[in-house]
């Protein structure tokens, strides 16, 4: 692994770790009972946080974004870890499904659609978009919305600066 892989990846990671804490701090100051009361009804069981988890990462195309957000949920309080297992279980297998059927489709990972879903293409524009309500928004749920979006924003091209950095490794 060369210096500039290795400095890449602690990038990445700082990238990663700072769009965890604004997105979650954001969330703390916005959430009020309304969000949590949203998340408990659709996590009540395990099979429905499971469902969720399957449907979120069929919508996000990555498990490791549900994932962490759900981590910035569970850190600010919003959720409670035992809410948060089943989505992240069935995120995982949400991703494997959708590999699967990506795959038995023929349809090619990096065409059409399917590449405007990936995080590394719909993330500069929740950047540009939450950008655009911080600096221009006078409300501050507004303004919070804007920092959670620029917080995944910012985790998610942490994530994809990180694995960049190890690619070389494979």
């Amino acid at each position: 692994m060369k210096l500039t892989d290795f400095l890449a990846l602690f990038g990445g990671l700082a990238f990663f770790l700072y769009g965890m804490f604004i997105m979650s701090s954001s969330l703390e100051k916005m959430a009020g009972g309304k969000l949590e009361r949203i998340l408990r009804q659709m996590t009540s069981g395990r099979l429905r946080g499971f469902f969720l988890g399957v449907g979120i990462t069929a919508i996000i195309q990555s498990s490791s974004a549900v994932t962490v957000m759900l981590v910035g949920f569970v850190n600010s309080g919003i959720m409670e870890l035992w809410q948060s297992i089943g989505v992240i279980i069935g995120a995982n297998i949400g991703t494997t499904m959708t590999g699967w059927i990506t795959s038995l489709s023929g349809i090619d990972g990096d065409s059409g659609i399917i590449a405007l879903l990936k995080p590394e293409a719909f993330s500069p524009i929740l950047a540009f978009i939450g950008i655009l309500l911080v600096m221009l928004a006078k409300s501050s749920k507004k303004k919070d919305t804007g920092n959670i979006l620029l917080g995944f924003a910012l985790l998610l091209t942490g994530m994809s600066i990180m694995s960049a950095a190890v690619k070389p490794l494979r």
